[in-house]
């Protein structure tokens, strides 16, 4: 299911919504570009937001646009680390709302 030839069938959205893909594309291209927070650390940013969501696509190309920004293998497990971080401590602030429903039970 998951092939980076896909990606190719996103002409048929661009050729269908050609001017939301090219606002889309803009927006993207911007949000990513150098600024105040630099490319390395977008990227970095798009892997922790990648594997949170487990977007394969997205995880292939930020992983690969960050290292073309410079990007180490310990800066990129450590952004993965992060998510993880993320992750859990919502499961275990939502966790919490389990008691506070049992209580009310």
């Amino acid at each position: 299911m998951y092939d980076m030839k896909n990606m190719e069938k996103l002409k048929t959205i661009t050729q269908n919504a050609p001017e939301s893909m090219k606002a889309f594309w803009a927006f993207n291209s911007a949000a990513c570009a150098d600024g105040a927070i630099p490319k390395k650390y977008k990227e970095l940013m798009a892997i922790a937001i990648a594997v949170t969501t487990q977007c394969p696509y997205c995880i292939e190309i930020h992983t690969a646009d960050a290292r073309k920004a410079g990007a180490t293998d310990a800066e990129i497990a450590e952004a993965i680390v992060v998510a993880m971080a993320l992750r859990a401590g919502g499961a275990l602030t939502h966790g919490s709302h389990c008691f506070h429903a049992a209580s009310n039970g």
